[in-house]
């Protein structure tokens, strides 16, 4: 495996192969902090250039984490597709690119070769890719997941709607979610933020939003984001859930600072199958981030993007319904401006899509970081002409209870007009049922929450 390279008469050398790939990636303040960035864009192309030239079989035979000691490296060995590995191992990262972005190279092909790359290798062939390369990749796939409604057709953008509320009011949260509806917004998940963890609380939010989707027939899926365990004690106690949510680290030690591990993952998802409220195959919503693991300090000295694709093989794993990544939310320390947090956000999707996961974004940012609105608008529309699943919504851009800024309700509106894209299918049509759409537009009824009030 060769670590070295001369350009422009300046020889480069790298130690291993978890240097390479942090200093091949993309300028982040995450990399940078950890003290494992590259030093200037000269080192950067210089790695690139080293990167392209590995096989894949050099990646799979050096692991970043050893097997033997991290079960997320462990799982992701353990669910490669060996004959479609064995089959691209010769491809050097650089071949594999081109391959991937060969014009003949249909979506299903592309789930197909996913299937027998590792983590580590996808996030390889992201680093050599341009922005414009991952838009074009990403949105040849096409991912279907069924939960209690099915969503990710193509020429679609689904929604989660964020009712949040400050104190979990019942009625606060209703008084949002229905706008959302007004809007269109909600066809994934009706998923919440709560402020409490606790049982009771969940329990509360779970009956209110499962009362508001059997009142109105609504064609989506509930969900209460608290932590995993307090899900199980809900679900345990009769609480109407359609499926479990849980964030994800890419280290075994990672998910350990979420308070999780492989064994309580699969505890929670026989548990969802048994007593669950939706019929379908797809009862996992899971989130993801770039950075998290080196705020947890328990990134062993891998950079974030890649980390952030081992977090993609952990959850591939469950068959999940919804993956996103709430791409701005940690802060400027992981991602310092909207260059770096539109880079991530195109990264994180094509990767996921690239692991067959119906991947979503929550299109986001902290008050502290060096950008603003405008820059989420030109993320929502990159990522929808990229085939992105779903993205999420809160009223006026502003969550109330997270203290962060995301998408409004009306801006997802505004992206499936401006690009011409539906929602998804069965939500498409009750939305038609109830006014608030007619002939794939929003009728001038749209915005009045005032029709689902009870």
């Amino acid at each position: 495996m060769k670590l070295s390279v001369t350009l422009k008469g300046r020889n480069y050398s790298f130690h291993d192969l978890k240097e390479v790939l942090a200093k091949a990636n993309e300028e982040k303040s995450g990399d940078r902090l950890a003290g494992i960035a590259a030093a200037d864009a000269a080192e950067r192309v210089a790695a690139k250039y080293v990167l392209s030239e590995l096989r894949l079989a050099d990646i799979r035979e050096n692991p970043l984490l050893c097997p033997d000691k991290d079960e997320v490296s462990r799982l992701i060995e353990e669910d490669l597709a060996e004959d479609v590995y064995q089959a691209f191992s010769s491809f050097t990262v650089g071949e594999l690119r081109e391959y991937l972005l060969r014009s003949d190279t249909t979506g299903s092909e592309l789930l197909r070769v996913g299937s027998g790359l590792t983590s580590e290798m996808i996030a390889a062939v992201c680093k050599l890719m341009s922005n414009l390369d991952l838009i074009q990749a990403a949105s040849r796939m096409e991912i279907l997941t069924t939960c209690r409604t099915t969503i990710g057709y193509k020429g679609t953008l689904a929604s989660r709607a964020q009712p949040n509320h400050p104190s979990d009011h019942v009625g606060g949260m209703k008084a949002s979610l229905f706008e959302a509806l007004s809007y269109g917004i909600g066809d994934a998940v009706i998923g919440i933020n709560p402020a409490t963890d606790a049982v009771e609380n969940m329990k509360s939010l779970l009956y209110a939003t499962k009362e508001v989707i059997d009142r109105w027939s609504i064609p989506t899926q509930n969900c209460v984001l608290a932590h995993i365990t307090t899900q199980m004690r809900a679900v345990e106690e009769g609480a109407p859930a359609d499926m479990l949510f849980q964030s994800l680290a890419g280290t075994e030690e990672g998910n350990r600072g979420f308070g999780i591990d492989l064994a309580l993952l699969e505890e929670a998802d026989a548990l969802i199958r048994a007593r669950g409220t939706a019929e379908g195959p797809n009862r996992w919503y899971f989130e993801t981030g770039q950075g998290s693991e080196l705020s947890s300090e328990s990134h062993f000295g891998i950079d974030q993007v890649t980390l952030e694709a081992r977090c993609y093989g952990l959850a591939k794993r469950f068959n999940p319904f919804i993956v996103n990544t709430v791409v701005g939310f940690i802060g400027p320390e992981y991602l310092y401006d909207s260059k770096q947090v539109i880079r991530a956000g195109l990264e994180d999707h094509f990767m996921a899509k690239l692991h067959g996961l119906p991947m979503g974004c929550d299109i986001c940012y902290t008050n502290h970081m060096q950008t603003d609105q405008n820059d989420m608008d030109n993320l929502s529309i990159l990522l929808a002409s990229a085939g992105v699943s779903f993205v999420i919504g809160v009223p006026l851009a502003d969550d109330c209870m997270l203290n962060y800024q995301s998408l409004s309700y009306h801006d997802i509106a505004t992206v499936r007009e401006t690009l011409r894209m539906k929602p998804a299918p069965a939500f498409e049509a009750w939305l038609e049922s109830v006014g608030v759409m007619r002939d794939g537009r929003l009728t001038a009824e749209a915005g009045d929450a005032i029709r689902f009030v009870y």
